[in-house]
């Protein structure tokens, strides 16, 4: 186990709630959460979400380099931001030096959909920037909430515009065999993916949260792990 990770200083007693149908995120509420910012017109835009593992890696989703261009030295990430307007003196923004995409990843069906971004410089942790612990493989995930997912992407399934504010949602871990189900994923979901959500649906990621973490609770350890993304 990492031994100083998945911290939450300002948040230790806070608890979430929804992305689609979703909230605003307090301040540290999910401090290893970063925005990834690609060139725009008006100088950079929220792209992806990711997740810091170390003051230089940060680990986010393959498809994310899908169609962007990858001109990396023109990406940044923010650290320690909310509101992504809105940046305080505590933001951190740090260049991208490189990117490293699992070998094994197939964008047809997304499968080995991983990867981690090489910041050109530290992120100096503080309370609103916290490496994300990751579980070990002989931790039982399955066993572990409450799950959050969370992001900065669009909170109206009809909107394309990402969210200025940082949203989360609660959700639960949903066996293979229910999401590989007719009524949902119809076998398309493979044993290294996990299925997180709600049977009822209305409370979901969306566009731009791509990249973000599952967040789920390790009742031992008392700290939340990154077990997956979107």
């Amino acid at each position: 186990m990492q031994t100083a990770c998945g911290l939450r200083p300002l948040a230790s007693d806070y608890a979430g709630m929804r992305i689609v149908g979703g909230a605003d995120a307090l301040p540290g509420a999910w401090p290893w959460l970063v925005s990834i910012q690609i060139p725009a017109r008006e100088g950079t835009r929220h792209s992806c979400g990711g997740s810091l593992v170390s003051p230089r890696w940060v680990l986010t989703a393959a498809h994310c380099f899908k169609a962007k261009g990858r001109v990396l030295p023109q990406w940044r990430i923010v650290a320690g931001v909310t509101e992504l307007s809105h940046l305080t003196d505590l933001a951190q923004t740090r260049g991208v030096q490189r990117a490293v995409l699992h070998p094994a990843y197939d964008p047809r069906r997304e499968a080995n959909d991983i990867a981690l971004i090489r910041l050109d410089r530290p992120v100096a942790f503080n309370d609103l920037a916290q490496p994300a612990c990751l579980p070990s493989a002989h931790m039982a995930v399955a066993t572990f909430a409450p799950c959050y997912v969370s992001g900065w992407g669009v909170t109206d399934e009809k909107s394309q515009k990402p969210s200025d504010i940082l949203q989360e949602a609660q959700v639960h871990l949903i066996d293979l065999e229910t999401c590989n189900g007719s009524r949902w994923y119809n076998g398309a979901i493979t044993a290294t993916q996990l299925c997180a959500g709600h049977e009822e649906g209305g409370i979901d990621s969306c566009q731009g949260d791509s990249g973000g973490p599952l967040m789920c609770r390790d009742e031992l350890t008392d700290r939340y792990y990154v077990v997956g993304g979107v």
